[in-house]
């Protein structure tokens, strides 16, 4: 009995704030998920601490080639909605965002001729070019597997290795470091929403 008190004085069990605290970081984002990953793209996230990548996935429809012209007004509208609250299929200011849906807004907002656009994340991966880590450019969309499936989540690339996302039931539209502890492990990497 004394060594089963000492063990547990040297494991203690959780505390049930710790457990909850350990289930909302492992189902952050889920809400943001596509119901339908990209056939071409499945495997699991890097660990922690490794960079290694998946092979980048072409286009499975024909690209996007927004003119580039609208690459600094992406980021803009972007960053102007950062604290919009987040909803689960929701694509409007008012209405709240969830990741695709601040996507899908922020670049019907600067799309010319009122281009047909994406909805889901798989579907912005479908039709956009994968992007070198070291030629990603602000306008981009950077993708990350959140959930065990390729493009779960995704945010447009701000510049300074920040990328704006609406992340999280609960959550606002904010500001994020594409290689924090929680995004880096899970980077799938960019892809190019833009001609040239």
């Amino acid at each position: 009995m004394t060594g089963s008190s000492s063990a547990h004085a040297t494991h203690p069990s959780p505390t049930r704030r710790q457990w909850l605290a350990a289930l909302a970081a492992g189902t952050l984002l889920a809400g943001c998920a596509s119901r339908r990953p990209a056939p071409a793209a499945r495997g699991g996230a890097p660990s922690a601490g490794t960079v290694a990548r998946p092979s980048p996935v072409p286009p499975t429809q024909t690209p996007l080639a927004l003119d580039p012209a609208g690459r600094e007004a992406s980021v803009a509208q972007a960053m102007l909605l950062v604290n919009t609250p987040y909803r689960y299929g929701g694509n409007t200011p008012e209405g709240g965002f969830d990741c695709s849906g601040l996507v899908h807004y922020v670049f019907g907002q600067v799309a010319a001729g009122g281009a047909r656009l994406p909805r889901s994340t798989a579907q912005w991966a479908a039709v956009t070019v994968p992007v070198d880590e070291a030629a990603l450019q602000r306008g981009d969309l950077v993708f990350f597997n959140t959930s065990g499936a390729a493009f779960s989540h995704m945010g447009i690339y701000v510049g300074g290795g920040q990328f704006v996302h609406a992340p999280s039931t609960g959550g606002t539209v904010r500001k994020d470091s594409v290689a924090s502890r929680y995004f880096g492990p899970r980077y799938l990497g960019g892809r190019r929403v833009f001609a040239a």
